[in-house]
């Protein structure tokens, strides 16, 4: 089935209801590489119920996970789904309108914002947004991603106006920290809801042409966010306003990944990259810290 234009820009759901507990939490953490040490204290508060912090781009997974379901469309509409075979995560925001709490049930409602056709032979890109709210009806967070289609392109849809990536400055970084990822870091990270067999099965990840299963984009991506708490804000959560990101090349479980990061102010820049294989995974990184 192709993207219709404009006809996707009213694909989106109603309201549902979710919820999570501390479990959830502590399993988040865990699977980005978080309590490695059980002596070190700042680490245990994210995956400890006593005092339990939570990483900001949880966001990601506590809400559940579709399973590549395209979003309903209204009647007399025609709905749209991407060919999900060619479709990769281009790119990831998480914005917190107030920090996020160990548990809680809110309601959460998705919708596309945007559809660029980048040519016939050259892909679209799909932008959504998910909106996180609580019994009032106010905002506790905004997921805004984005979904490279490789195999959709020529709908007729616009060419320009999708976000333009965060420029990272020029300078060398003000600082870098690596952390070294388990053999079996994507085992445990699907546990937070992405089954997807490309991240567990040798022989799927082989027909995909990975020579092993990758690790998830969204745990490389958290892991970003864990660089930030320990070398910007002092494993402080609360300080983080929104965290953003840029795909740019696989991780295999096992990989160290550096993170580069440039303070300006209230404003973290960032890359993460794997040394041994000269590869950046992480581009066009931005934090930005509540005032």
């Amino acid at each position: 089935m192709p993207i219709h234009y404009p006809d996707i820009l009213d694909q989106g759901t109603q309201p549902k209801s979710f919820s999570y507990d501390d479990k959830d939490v502590m399993l988040y953490a865990l699977g980005i590489g978080l309590g490695a040490d059980p002596m070190d204290e700042t680490e245990l508060a994210f995956v400890y119920e006593k005092g339990l912090k939570v990483v900001p781009t949880a966001a990601t997974v506590l809400a559940g996970r579709g399973r590549g379901e395209p979003l309903p469309t209204k009647p007399g509409h025609r709905p749209s789904a991407p060919n999900f075979l060619m479709l990769v995560h281009g790119e990831q925001k998480v914005e917190l309108h107030r920090a996020l709490p160990s548990a809680g049930t809110f309601t959460s409602e998705s919708r596309t914002i945007g559809a660029y056709d980048k040519g016939k032979d050259k892909g679209a890109v799909l932008v959504s947004e998910t909106i996180w709210r609580d019994d009032k009806g106010e905002k506790v967070a905004t997921l805004t991603g984005s979904s490279f289609c490789r195999g959709d392109g020529g709908f007729g849809g616009p060419s320009e106006g999708a976000p333009e990536p965060h420029p990272v400055p020029e300078r060398k970084p003000d600082l870098s920290v690596d952390f070294a990822t388990r053999p079996d870091q994507a085992l445990l990270y699907r546990l937070n809801g992405d089954r997807n067999p490309l991240h567990s099965d040798p022989d799927v990840a082989k027909r995909a042409g990975f020579p092993r299963p990758i690790l998830h984009g969204l745990c490389t991506y958290g892991i970003t966010c864990r660089a930030v708490l320990q070398a910007i804000t002092g494993y402080d959560a609360d300080q983080i306003l929104s965290h953003q990101a840029r795909f740019s090349a696989p991780v295999f479980p096992g990989d160290t990944i550096t993170v580069d990061l440039w303070k300006d102010g209230g404003v973290i820049s960032f890359e993460a990259r794997v040394k041994e294989r000269g590869a950046t995974v992480i581009k066009n990184g931005k934090t930005v810290l509540r005032s």
